[in-house]
């Protein structure tokens, strides 16, 4: 019987180890998203992508320098 303790015990230690993080992402979404094209709104991570936004969506448009 004391292999039923051992497997008891073991799947308390999985369940505490195989939970999700508490609390939700858009904490750390809002963080990771600091640039905002000026035209549309649309948050980006850094200025390459703002870079490859304005390629796509705005072709006639010049991007802003990082500095702005």
């Amino acid at each position: 019987m004391t292999r039923g303790k051992q497997k008891i015990e073991a799947q308390k230690r999985n369940a505490e180890k195989n939970q999700k993080p508490k609390g939700s992402q858009f904490e750390a979404r809002a963080v990771a998203l600091k640039v905002i094209c000026p035209i549309c709104k649309v948050q980006l991570a850094n200025h390459n992508q703002l870079g490859d936004h304005y390629a796509s969506k705005h072709p006639k448009e010049k991007p802003p320098s990082e500095s702005s």
